[in-house]
């Protein structure tokens, strides 16, 4: 079924009487008081660094339920950020914009976050590929010769970046992140991030979905260090549909590759402003989101 592209597609929040704490590619963040926070997840699409013109419709809202569905799946292995997601529970404040929070929004803790992200790898593809190809490395590290484009590593490396505010995030050597935060807590969420991918990992397999590699973020809180942010969905992850894996060559894809690639037909020179998309990529992309949270959780979205 393709998404109905006359529902709203939301692009930008406007909650005048609202602090705005950040704004993101694709989140917006708002300051509820000194201890919650209301995450909002728009339809925005950013590649290559640049938000388009154009959103996805259902986007936020897939992100948004994606996430939650992992936070409680994950909870018995790392405390998260969430303090609900039913709108109708939120302070009488927020209840005026309850049709746009609804499904793609949640208040959650606020938390000291650690500033890098903890990268996982499971296969060897993206930027990983480019630099193995050119070095034998990846992040620094030597790697067994002869593997192939999407192969999986005999076991998920661990890739630290700091966080970028704009543009890439810069991996960085395990080392460096031991100096950022300290090597016990490097040490930690290295073990923390593994331990996460491997369970998700094999969940999402006996689901049909190869998560080749994602990024978590976390945090401290009064429960400890926190999981944080969005989890493993299609804008932080590599999905791939197991049923049509092929070491060797680029895979097919449940996330955001396929505008990419209409970006590079096109020949766009990624430079500002970034163009519009053809209402049949945003379909098709919806309609990948979508699929995605169909296969990771079983159920289909209302839409």
């Amino acid at each position: 079924m393709s998404p109905n592209l006359l529902d709203p597609v939301i692009l930008q929040t406007d909650f005048p009487d609202l602090h705005l704490h950040a704004s993101g590619k694709v989140r917006d963040v708002y300051q509820l008081d000194d201890e919650r926070l209301l995450f909002v997840a728009t339809d925005r699409i950013s590649a290559f660094d640049y938000v388009l013109a154009t959103g996805i419709p259902h986007k936020g809202r897939v992100l948004t339920q994606i996430s939650l569905f992992w936070f409680d799946f994950l909870s018995d292995i790392v405390p998260n950020h969430v303090i609900t997601a039913d709108v109708e529970s939120y302070p009488q404040a927020l209840q005026k914009y309850a049709d746009s929070l609804r499904g793609r929004s949640m208040i959650v803790q606020r938390a000291e976050m650690f500033p890098v992200e903890c990268v996982v790898r499971g296969y060897i593809s993206g930027s990983a590929w480019k630099e193995y190809q050119a070095s034998g490395k990846v992040c620094g590290m030597d790697l067994p010769p002869g593997l192939r484009e999407s192969e999986a590593f005999p076991e998920p490396i661990f890739t630290p970046a700091t966080k970028a505010v704009s543009g890439h995030d810069e991996n960085i050597p395990f080392a460096k992140m031991c100096e950022i935060v300290g090597t016990e807590t490097a040490s930690h969420l290295r073990d923390l991030t593994l331990r996460i991918y491997k369970t998700a990992a094999t969940y999402a397999r006996q689901r049909g979905i190869i998560i080749a590699d994602t990024k978590f973020e976390f945090g401290r809180t009064a429960k400890g260090i926190t999981l944080a942010d969005e989890v493993l969905t299609p804008d932080s992850s590599r999905f791939w549909p197991a049923d049509k894996y092929a070491p060797g060559r680029s895979q097919e894809s449940y996330d955001k590759q396929y505008v990419r690639d209409y970006l590079e037909q096109i020949r766009w020179n990624k430079q500002p402003p970034a163009p519009a998309l053809p209402a049949e990529v945003a379909s098709r992309t919806s309609e990948k989101y979508l699929d995605a949270y169909f296969q990771i959780t079983g159920h289909k979205l209302d839409v």
